[in-house]
């Protein structure tokens, strides 16, 4: 049932990085939420596996001296939606991993994970690229961090090099103080369904609530990766709140986005509902920021 060849047991990330070194065609396995079902399909027959599952240094939500919010990449779907942190500064991540799958699957999942198996449909990817999320990565050569649309190289494929392993996600204080967002993933049916689009949108205003000071739109399963809509953004900063501004800035988002065609949706449909969800994701973030939209 499970063709597995080894199973090594981290100790802590320096023995994780150890086993990888030396056994250098071993996998990652953490939760297993995804690799266990892969070994079962027999995608991964006779795979060397390093289990970094019991690394508690891992997990948790915690705030650095510089106010940056640093989510360990062990920490649970559940955990992450119920943190104080979380829910303080960017309760917008907690919504969208809690849209992750059903109870069981939030409970073991990592959110390290999620990033890691690089695929564009992640709940978390796009929020996290719409909070200019940094990645850490632990490896031989000590700790290196990137922003996270380096991280993401195409699809099923992210930049993790050999010996290394993801420590931690960083949201420095810059990319959430002030801002308010909102994740809205549209799927063929609400109970435990990949998405077939999600938008994740960010909006910081100014003072008097008045301006779109910045914000940040992210897109998943509209490309091969999850991605930023630059032009929509472009569009948006600097201008007055209204319901025609967040119709153009909806508008732009077509030169940003490469939806295709699957069985899930036409690449026609996945167009019309990236303008529909962004208006609808801008609308509820400018209303959390404190906003109102005026006709």
């Amino acid at each position: 049932m499970y063709d597995i060849k080894a199973l090594y047991e981290a100790e802590n990330v320096q023995d994780a990085i150890r086993l990888l070194t030396e056994h250098p065609q071993a996998q990652i396995i953490a939760g297993g939420s995804d690799v266990l079902v892969q070994i079962r399909e027999g995608k991964r027959a006779g795979v060397e596996l390093v289990s970094i599952y019991g690394l508690d240094e891992l997990r948790g939500v915690s705030l650095e001296e510089d106010e940056t919010l640093r989510i360990g990449s062990l920490t649970s779907f559940s955990h992450i939606t119920k943190n104080e942190l979380i829910q303080k500064y960017i309760p917008v991540l907690g919504e969208a991993v809690d849209m992750v799958g059903g109870p069981q699957i939030r409970n073991i999942g990592t959110i390290g994970g999620n990033t890691c198996n690089g695929v564009t449909s992640a709940d978390s990817a796009s929020t996290l690229f719409a909070l200019d999320a940094i990645i850490e990565l632990t490896g031989p050569e000590g700790i290196r961090r990137l922003p996270i649309r380096e991280f993401y190289i195409k699809a099923g494929k992210v930049d993790i090099r050999q010996g290394e392993l993801q420590t931690g996600i960083l949201i420095p204080k810059q990319s959430y103080q002030g801002y308010r967002g909102h994740y809205i993933k549209y799927a063929m049916r609400n109970a435990m369904d990949i998405a077939t689009l999600g938008c994740s949108a960010n909006v910081k205003l100014s003072e008097d609530k008045t301006v779109i000071e910045d914000v940040r739109i992210a897109y998943g399963v509209a490309g091969p990766i999850p991605m930023r809509a630059v032009h929509a953004e472009e569009a948006g900063r600097g201008k007055e709140v209204s319901a025609r501004i967040l119709e153009e800035i909806a508008e732009q988002v077509l030169f940003d986005i490469h939806p295709r065609d699957s069985w899930r949706a036409s690449k026609a449909f996945r167009e019309h509902i990236a303008r529909v969800l962004c208006q609808r994701a801008l609308k509820e973030a400018i209303v959390r920021t404190g906003g109102v939209i005026h006709e």
